[in-house]
């Protein structure tokens, strides 16, 4: 049987919906895109900037030294920056595939540092460092989109 809003694949539920969500799908990668990167601005913001809780560079920097990475104000203005400025840059949708590459192996070495505390984010565990790393995996792997300077640049790596 044919669908009535003219797609194929299952017929939805509410027909209704069926066109909403077809004229709203262009916009879905855009959406993920950039709520990914409005979402890690504030955390490079707090490393950099001591913002939204953060302890700015010279905290930061002191955890990452505590944890062995030295030294630890290079790291907290390393993933500071990248979590700010690569924030916007997914915003944008520029250079996106780069900067999701640099996430995802943050995000990979987090996992790391945050595995003996178990999963649960509550308990400092490793479910946000898979989320963030698995959105940042997408990212790579689809790149900017449609509607991103990437695109309207006509380059992308």
């Amino acid at each position: 049987m044919n669908n009535p809003a003219g797609q194929s694949g299952p017929r939805p539920i509410i027909p209704a919906l069926g066109s909403l969500w077809a004229a709203l799908e262009p916009l879905s990668w855009l959406i993920l895109r950039v709520t990914t990167g409005i979402l890690l601005m504030p955390h490079g913001a707090g490393k950099l900037f001591g913002l939204f809780g953060g302890y700015g560079l010279e905290g930061t920097g002191g955890y990452f030294d505590s944890i062995g990475f030295h030294p630890g104000y290079f790291f907290a203005l390393l993933v500071g920056t990248l979590e700010f400025f690569g924030g916007a840059l997914l915003v944008l949708g520029l250079l996106t595939r780069p900067v999701a590459a640099a996430v995802v192996i943050f995000m990979s070495v987090a996992f790391f540092i945050h595995l003996p505390n178990g999963y649960a984010w509550i308990d400092a565990g490793v479910e946000m460092p898979i989320m963030w790393g698995m959105l940042a995996l997408a990212v790579l792997i689809r790149g900017g989109g449609r509607f991103s300077l990437d695109h309207k640049l006509g380059y992308e790596f």
